[in-house]
């Protein structure tokens, strides 16, 4: 468990860090308004968003360790939290200012995890029927067909939408992990999962970098969370037999709710100050311009 708690937090260091410079590479590129080929081209030309995906990679490395590991509830509220770090790294790299709610919400992150680290118990099986793996795989073909139809859209509404089925693609990427077949190359190239796992990591990265062109980053990241953290929890716990240590349900459930509350307390750090920067850019833009003489 040791392990697989610490690789959980390594990823989640990666995962905060590179969102920072994801979101940043992800705005300076133009806004696309429907899924090209060149779209992903577009992206890797910013520096910013290149550091920001090969910190994702790493973290995603680590995060599968954990996976086959630890129960997907500790696994998903551990990574979730990247967004604590996210801020931290903000105010190192960015200059960004944590508000009291700012500081609530990362104090709450740690309590959180602290009580689900203790009340977290052994994770159940790894092996799911063949059904199982073809839902996967059904998940991951609707989050790209949706996707694809919200893509032509604009507005909070939308990068909601794309939000929530980023999450998506992430959580059926973490249950891909825990049950697919490892038991040699024939096994994997046959297996379902194999490409939901491939499919729902790459759609889940392409619909979020869509959302952070299209709304704030509460919108995107808070639908991301309720889909990628309590989805595979739920199935984890109902369909696998995640449990908590005996007796210290109460724990793990109230380390849970309380990380995860933590996260959507943070999740309108990115937003506010991203309105910060805009409205400093608006008024040096009014101060620089040169004054029109009256008619």
């Amino acid at each position: 468990m040791l392990l697989g708690l610490t690789t959980a937090l390594v990823a989640t260091v990666c995962f905060g860090f590179g969102a920072v410079f994801q979101a940043r590479g992800a705005r300076s590129a133009p806004r696309a308004d429907r899924v090209r080929a060149g779209l992903l081209a577009t992206l890797l030309r910013s520096w910013q968003f290149v550091v920001g995906t090969l910190l994702d990679i790493l973290g995603f490395a680590l995060s599968i360790v954990a996976l086959r590991s630890l129960p997907l509830f500790l696994v998903q509220a551990v990574t979730n939290a990247s967004l604590a770090v996210t801020a931290l790294a903000a105010v190192w790299l960015l200059g960004a200012r944590l508000r009291r709610s700012d500081v609530a919400g990362i104090l709450a992150v740690v309590i959180g995890l602290t009580l689900l680290a203790v009340g977290s118990g052994k994770e159940g099986r790894e092996y799911a029927p063949a059904a199982f793996h073809w839902a996967l795989l059904a998940t991951t073909a609707a989050m790209l067909l949706a996707t694809l139809v919200l893509v032509r859209r604009a507005g909070t509404a939308a990068a909601a939408g794309l939000g929530l089925l980023a999450g998506a693609g992430f959580g059926v990427t973490s249950l891909a992990v825990r049950v697919l077949d490892t038991s040699g190359p024939v096994g994997m190239l046959t297996d379902p999962a194999a490409y939901a796992l491939v499919v729902g990591g790459l759609g889940g990265y392409l619909a979020y970098a869509l959302a952070l062109q299209r709304g704030t980053v509460t919108a995107a990241t808070a639908a991301g969370t309720v889909a990628e953290t309590f989805g595979p929890a739920l199935v984890g716990v109902l369909s696998l037999g995640d449990a908590a240590r005996p007796g210290f349900a109460w724990c793990a459930l109230t380390g849970f709710a309380v990380a995860v509350g933590g996260t959507f307390l943070l999740s309108r750090f990115g937003e506010l100050e991203g309105e910060s920067a805009e409205v400093s850019t608006r008024r040096t833009d009014t101060e620089t311009e040169p004054a029109v003489p009256p008619r």
